[in-house]
């Protein structure tokens, strides 16, 4: 939940206009809806590494169990931070946009519109895992030494 009230306080929302037909996107040049795609990224990729990390620090004892708990777990954490982000308004909403003079301009609701970086969680927390699972495997890899395994 706490990703997702920082997703919630750092991201500009885009401005949107009130018609007699509803309420329109006031700047079409607004780039306020790809930065709440790429924050997104940044907090759930960020908070992935960090699980990924922790998790084979801990667990390296039970590698299945800990790396369908870190897809799952990833998975259940991103859409928990979409919900709580587009839920709860955190922040200075400050919303700025060529308009119509005497036009009430209003901050637009807080969503993402490229639904592939739900995924980025769960991807960097077992891609980090295995990063690190692999290097530790090469450290102590028979492959290492040398042919007949004399040391010179």
């Amino acid at each position: 939940m706490a990703a997702g009230l920082v997703w919630s306080g750092l991201t500009p929302r885009a401005p949107y206009q009130v018609t007699e037909q509803g309420t329109v996107l006031a700047d079409p040049a607004t780039q306020a809806l790809i930065a709440a795609d790429g924050w997104f990224a940044v907090i759930t990729g960020g908070l992935g590494l960090l699980c990924g990390g922790v998790a084979w620090f801990s667990g390296r004892r039970w590698m299945l169990p800990v790396l369908l708990g870190l897809c799952a777990g990833g998975a259940v954490a991103s859409f928990l931070t979409l919900w709580t982000g587009s839920t709860f308004t955190l922040g200075a909403v400050t919303v700025e946009a060529a308009s119509i003079p005497g036009a009430k301009i209003v901050p637009g609701a807080l969503k993402l519109t490229a639904s592939g970086v739900l995924v980025s969680w769960p991807l960097l927390a077992v891609g980090f895992f295995g990063l690190l699972e692999g290097m530790h495997g090469y450290r102590e890899s028979p492959l290492r030494q040398p042919y007949g395994g004399v040391e010179p």
